[in-house]
């Protein structure tokens, strides 16, 4: 008589140069030829292909350091496009859904997800089903991992980026010693630059070394973490899945300048601007700021024009999540900050002491307050429907010259209608 194994199972699911993956998922004719994506500003590079990464182009450096190689052998360069990835991310998630809702989404491009309700016989299969459905439903490739925890899933993950398979599961597999051992440490999940140091100093080279480590020397030696990371790799669960993720203490919007600005009138727009932003994104979380902070700074590798930094915390007295009352503090806070003479690289907005927005009513509360409230909402309506600043404030600027440099940008942008790719019948 034999019995179906259920043990604790979880999935990383990867998605593959994931930018580059939806640069190409609407240009066809660049999905064989090197890629590239850069960062903000065109400056770094942030995605590669696997053709790219055969080229010798190295993740996060300077653009200009690698342009020679890039122009040479024609590879293939776009803009960052955070609004097609961002959907692009979404879509990806609601399909892993679909196979269980204990998922916890990781980051823009990862999730790990909770396949213990399948059987360890099957599992295998189910992972490549996984991979199948969303090449199927989004067209994004992904490399999926399955193991016992969450650092083995990333070791598994690791090893299935280099199958064609995509998919690797360590479910059965009594001993994952020459597994391990082929892993190298600063390739754990968890282990840091310092701690790879520290390590390499002990005499531990790869991830079979910290698994056989005596546990009383990881926890005397490192810390709790590093502990949990050891124990991990012992196929014992340490760390548990975020399902449900809790709502933000702070919002920060902020970003580099295209072009260096020098007007108070040009610096204010960009705050405003940035400011709208935040307000629309803790509305969307029904959350209310207290604090209002507002930082400029200029670029500290200037040092012909002078370095200067500074910033202006207000505290509401109410709470509120008005995108005319936050703005009218923003810009409160720049006048005081802001000096002329200065060439300003940066600038941004944070709010902090978020709380829920259906609990901030007070005494004070009126009709006015009802009023915009119902404003607010059928701005955020608008926008979402017709796209991001549909309808603003006149204080935002409509002409804005130092926006992001984005001289290689695909301009495709799935959640805008109106920035979807067309297509030419003859």
């Amino acid at each position: 008589m034999s019995f179906t194994q259920y043990t604790k199972k979880i999935a990383l699911v990867d998605c593959n140069s994931f930018y580059v993956s939806c640069e190409r998922l609407f240009n066809p004719k660049i999905r064989k030829k090197p890629v590239v994506v850069l960062s903000n500003n065109d400056g770094c590079i942030i995605s590669r292909s696997t053709e790219a990464k055969a080229l010798g182009i190295k993740m996060g450096e300077p653009y200009f350091k690698e342009k020679d190689i890039i122009v040479k052998n024609n590879v293939q360069v776009f803009s960052s496009n955070y609004s097609l990835y961002g959907d692009m991310s979404r879509r990806v998630m609601r399909t892993l859904k679909r196979f269980n809702s204990g998922i916890e989404v990781y980051s823009i491009d990862e999730a790990f997800l909770d396949l213990s309700n399948f059987s360890d016989d099957e599992i295998e299969e189910v992972g490549k089903e996984i991979r199948t459905t969303v090449l199927q439903w989004t067209g994004i490739p992904t490399s999926i991992g399955i193991a016992k925890t969450k650092t083995l899933s990333k070791v598994a993950n690791h090893i299935a980026k280099k199958k064609q398979s995509g998919v690797v599961s360590l479910i059965g597999i009594q001993n994952i010693d020459p597994i391990l051992e082929k892993v190298e440490i600063n390739d754990v999940w968890g282990v840091g630059r310092q701690l790879t140091k520290f390590y390499h100093k002990n005499g531990i080279y790869n991830a079979k070394q910290l698994k056989n480590k005596s546990n009383t020397w990881v926890k005397k030696s490192s810390n709790v973490l590093s502990s949990r990371t050891a124990m991990e790799l012992r196929g014992i669960s340490c760390i548990d899945l975020e399902t449900t993720s809790s709502k933000r203490k702070s919002c920060v919007v902020s970003r580099s300048f295209g072009k260096r600005v020098e007007s108070f009138q040009e610096l204010k727009e960009a705050v405003v601007g940035y400011a709208l932003n935040a307000s629309e994104k803790i509305r969307s979380e029904s959350l209310a700021t207290k604090t209002i902070t507002i930082f400029i700074r200029t670029s500290p590798f200037q040092n012909r024009f002078g370095y200067y930094s500074n910033s202006k915390t207000i505290d509401l007295p109410i709470s509120t999540n008005n995108s005319i009352e936050i703005v009218k503090a923003v810009i409160c806070g720049l006048k005081v900050i802001f000096k002329n003479g200065y060439r300003y690289q940066k600038a941004g907005v944070m709010l902090s002491h978020l709380s829920d927005s259906t609990n901030s009513k007070n005494l004070f509360s009126s009709e006015k307050d009802e009023k915009i409230n119902n404003l607010m909402k059928s701005i955020d309506d608008t926008n979402y429907r017709y796209g991001r600043s549909t309808l603003s404030l006149a204080s935002a600027g409509v002409h804005k010259k130092y926006n992001l440099k984005r001289e290689y940008s695909s301009k495709i942008d799935t959640a805008d209608f109106h920035s979807l790719p067309t297509i030419k019948t003859i």
